[in-house]
C-alpha cells in the first residue's frame, strides 16, 4: 500500500509497504529494521515475533525515544512483556500492532515531531 503524507521536517518517512518490502524515502528494504525520524538501522535480527529476544531491544534503548512502535508483521502478535521490560523500565512506552498500522502510526508521530522509533517486521 502506498502512503501519502507531506512533511516539511525531512527525516525518514515510510512511503509504502507490501509483502516482504518497505519503502522508506526512496529506498526499499526487505528485512526487519529499526527506524526513527533521523536514524535507520537495517537488518534488525528478528524476522518474526517468535525470534525476538530481550537483547533485540537494546538498540532501541540506546536511541532513547519516548515511544517504540513494534510492528509484528501481518498480524498483531504480543510478545512476552519480559522481552521489552527494559524499555518500560527506562520510561520508554511500547505499542504493539501489525506492521501496516505501525507504519501509519510512525508516519503520523514523525510528522508531529515526536520522539518515536519503529521496530518493523515484514508482512
Amino acid at each position: 500500500m502506498k502512503i501519502s503524507l507531506s512533511t516539511a521536517s525531512g527525516g525518514y518517512l515510510i512511503r509504502a509497504y507490501e509483502k516482504g518490502r518497505l519503502t522508506i524515502n526512496e529506498e526499499s528494504y526487505a528485512g526487519s529494521l529499526i527506524l526513527t525520524p533521523d536514524r535507520l538501522i537495517p537488518d534488525w535480527r528478528p524476522q518474526t515475533v517468535a525470534e525476538l529476544a530481550a537483547a533485540d531491544f537494546e538498540p532501541l534503548m540506546e536511541l532513547r525515544p519516548g515511544l517504540v512502535i513494534l510492528g509484528t508483521g501481518a498480524s498483531q502478535i504480543f510478545p512476552p512483556p519480559a522481552l521489552y521490560a527494559g524499555l518500560l523500565d527506562k520510561g520508554i512506552g511500547v505499542e504493539i500492532m501489525n506492521t501496516p498500522a505501525a507504519c501509519r502510526t510512525y508516519n503520523i508521530l514523525m510528522a508531529e515531531g515526536r520522539a518515536v522509533a519503529a521496530a518493523l517486521m515484514m508482512l
